[in-house]
């Protein structure tokens, strides 16, 4: 989340998702209403309408934003709900993280919601959320680690897990990873081989890389699970395809 408040800088706000969600369905109208206030007492909070921009085309951001508010807010989960695309009942739609992030600076009030990589090289007001675990936290690399290393891997089913609301004191919680689909039995075990290689040297020679681009490697413990899993789930002819 990326705010546009005259006096208001970034990090300065502090924000939780039943208040995010209020604003986005058009419960809380003003910056200084008394729930923005309780959470930030010391904030001088203007008597400025909030503009809600959201994201008018479908999209992932959307669909990790939605899911948050849908475990932070009951309402929410029951009148919007969480998807790729929804009917957003207040505020102004932008194409894309890049639409938003023009919408969201251009407008005097506003509040968005936008990929990391948009706020940072757009300087936009970030704001701190309070996760799970109760505690203020501000997007960073550290703070999306905190959430992929926090969550329960071990458990999920075949690695497909939301990063969003996870446990523990540094964790952000809007946190998405991207995935990979592999054959558990491919058809071409040499090309799944070939692929795994490149994956591999992508995790352990990457990361500056993906860091230069706002993206965040994974945690090592994850990828020494990973990579575990490659050695027992993906075989060809009984015998496994990674060795």
């Amino acid at each position: 989340p990326v705010v546009h408040i005259k006096g208001v800088g970034p990090g300065q706000m502090t924000l939780d998702g039943a208040t995010i969600a209020a604003i986005y369905m058009g419960d809380i109208k003003k910056w200084n209403d008394p729930a923005i206030r309780k959470l930030n007492p010391k904030l001088a909070l203007p008597d400025t309408a909030i503009a809600p921009i959201y994201r008018s085309d479908g999209s992932g951001t959307n669909f990790l934003f939605t899911n948050y508010l849908s475990q932070q807010s009951p309402k929410f989960k029951e009148n919007i709900g969480s998807s790729t695309a929804v009917q957003w009942p207040v505020g102004i739609g932008a194409k894309g993280n890049e639409g938003l992030a023009n919408q969201a600076i251009q407008t005097d009030g506003a509040i968005g919601y936008v990929e990391f990589a948009y706020a940072k090289q757009n300087r936009m007001a970030n704001v701190l959320l309070i996760n799970k675990a109760h505690k203020a936290v501000s997007p960073s690399a550290a703070s999306f680690q905190a959430a992929a290393a926090n969550a329960d891997w071990a458990h999920s089913d075949r690695y497909y897990l939301i990063l969003t609301d996870q446990p523990g004191a540094a964790s952000w919680p809007i946190t998405g990873a991207s995935f990979i689909l592999i054959y558990g039995n491919p058809p071409n075990a040499a090309a799944t081989g070939e692929a795994l290689k490149f994956f591999s040297w992508s995790y352990h020679n990457g990361a500056k890389m993906a860091e230069a681009l706002d993206y965040v490697p994974l945690p090592a413990s994850l990828i020494k699970q990973v990579e575990q899993t490659w050695k027992t789930a993906i075989t060809a002819n009984s015998a496994p395809v990674w060795k």
